[in-house]
């Protein structure tokens, strides 16, 4: 029988795969590593592991067999189907205590289904989110593990080892994150707002370039000035290199990119998951939507000679607008941030999670794609009020918001003004402006869906939890709700 050596082994050797296992090598644990084409095993020991302690495996039987007991097993392949598979020729040589690891993309859905299948076998599950792309594996991921509590003692110290570290305080943005599929639900949380953000920069380039005329060269500054103040973050920094980024004759690169976004799915996940819990995500929704748009390439160019677009020339104050735009760009970051934790604690309420909203946001400040300066605001919060209902009622958040407001809508009436699209300023600051609304015309909805459903409806004059239904083209009043559909 092999000596069993190996602290951990990893399934799926594709570039993350592989630079996860260097990256673990690089904190001093021996790696035991399998895919089921053989040759990329052969392949990575020969070429950027070679000199490490990685070990190679042909087979699942002889992969197993070199490693320390209670086996942690990584299995880093596509998510779906491919995942499911690859446990089930696991199982045969799976012990009670083992451990299995999924770090792919998975749907937070297929990791609970996971997570209760293995527990019933008395293997322990984890569903762990890994961001930060092939350098964040590499040189320091955010790690987001969920499922099985018990496996934690068992994968925490590599885990916390292998992860990026905070500049401020060098935590590890690494830590358990709650029950079942908690961790790729917040994972999947994470890329919905990711989504957002770069929508929110895209608006903002836009209204800078097509509005005010600015170049290549002005925008790359504007980016570089504003990731010194409040927006800093590794998304605004790389806008910045992005633009300044030059083609083989000098242009700038960005100008010969077709505007046709792509997406892999977890920004859609996002916006069913908030559908299906009843929460008003509604900037990360537009993200998406926006995407999909984008998408329409023929169309669009067809729709844009048959509608002229508003002539509508700037004439004001260049610096002020984009001051203005800095700040639409930061309050609508603020909703988009408010919107995605309001989701995760529908979900922790929904699912009978436990999630410790601070310490998501520590673990996204370095590693990830999201990672930026405003996240110790946000873990601030959560520590002032742990059971904060959203970060629009915290008063910094307050303060930024009563900041940022007026430039704001200055810049979502411009660009209706002048026929630029502008779908998350405008979308985040309809849902500030109902959100701080003490009565919405709810009221009207509820009569309307009384008359044609009998829906009934609650009236401000009694308790809540009472309903009424009226005979609205008859001569009845009100009467209690009772057996009736809510």
């Amino acid at each position: 029988m092999a000596q069993q050596q190996a602290d951990i082994g990893l399934i799926g050797l594709a570039v993350m795969g592989q630079n996860l296992v260097l990256n673990m090598n690089d904190h001093g644990y021996t790696v035991a590593v399998f895919n089921r084409t053989t040759s990329k095993v052969d392949d990575f020991l020969q070429g950027t592991a070679k000199g490490t302690s990685v070990l190679g495996s042909h087979s699942l039987k002889e992969f197993f067999s070199i490693l320390k007991r209670p086996r942690k097993v990584m299995m880093m392949v596509k998510a779906g189907k491919a995942v499911d598979e690859l446990i089930e020729e696991c199982l045969p040589f799976l012990e009670k205590g083992d451990i299995v690891i999924d770090g792919g993309n998975s749907h937070y859905v297929d990791s609970e289904r996971r997570d209760a299948k293995l527990k019933e076998k008395g293997v322990l599950f984890v569903g762990s989110g890994i961001s930060g792309g092939e350098e964040g594996a590499r040189h320091g991921p955010s790690i987001m593990p969920g499922g099985n509590p018990d496996a934690w003692p068992h994968v925490k110290e590599i885990f916390q080892s292998i992860s990026a570290k905070a500049a401020e305080d060098k935590l590890p943005c690494c830590e358990w994150i709650g029950e079942g599929g908690a961790g790729h639900y917040v994972k999947m949380v994470h890329n919905g707002i990711e989504y957002g953000d770069m929508q929110l920069i895209c608006e903002a380039y836009q209204i800078l370039r097509d509005y005010l005329g600015l170049t290549p060269q002005e925008l790359q500054e504007i980016f570089t000035h504003w990731n010194q103040g409040v927006l800093s973050s590794y998304l605004i920094e790389i806008t910045g290199h992005v633009l300044a980024h030059k083609d083989t004759d000098g242009s700038c690169l960005v100008d010969h990119i077709l505007d046709v976004a792509g997406q892999k799915g977890t920004g859609k996940w996002t916006g069913i998951s908030a559908l299906e819990l009843g929460l008003p995500v509604t900037l990360i929704g537009e993200a998406v939507f926006a995407r999909c748009l984008s998408s329409l390439k023929e169309e669009r160019t067809a729709a844009s000679r048959l509608y002229k677009k508003p002539v509508f020339a700037f004439s004001g104050d260049k610096k002020q607008l984009i001051e203005d735009v800095m700040q639409a760009l930061y309050a609508s970051k603020i909703i988009s941030y408010a919107q995605g934790f309001m989701l995760m604690k529908a979900a922790a309420q929904e699912f009978h999670w436990h999630l410790d909203y601070g310490s998501i946001a520590l673990i996204w400040r370095a590693g990830c794609i999201i990672r930026s300066r405003f996240l110790n605001d946000i873990k601030k919060a959560f520590v002032q009020d742990p059971q904060l209902p959203s970060l629009l009622l915290n008063p910094f958040f307050q303060g930024e918001i009563a900041k940022a407001e007026s430039g704001w809508r200055r810049v979502v009436a411009l660009s209706v003004q002048a026929g630029i699209p502008v779908p998350c300023f405008s979308t985040a600051l309809a849902f500030f402006d109902g959100y701080r609304s003490e009565k919405l015309p709810a009221n009207l909805l509820q009569a309307l869906r009384d008359f044609f459903g009998a829906h009934t409806y609650e009236r401000t004059d009694k308790p809540r939890g009472q309903f009424f239904h009226t005979n609205w083209t008859g001569s009845g009043g009100n009467v209690t709700a009772g057996s009736y559909s809510v």
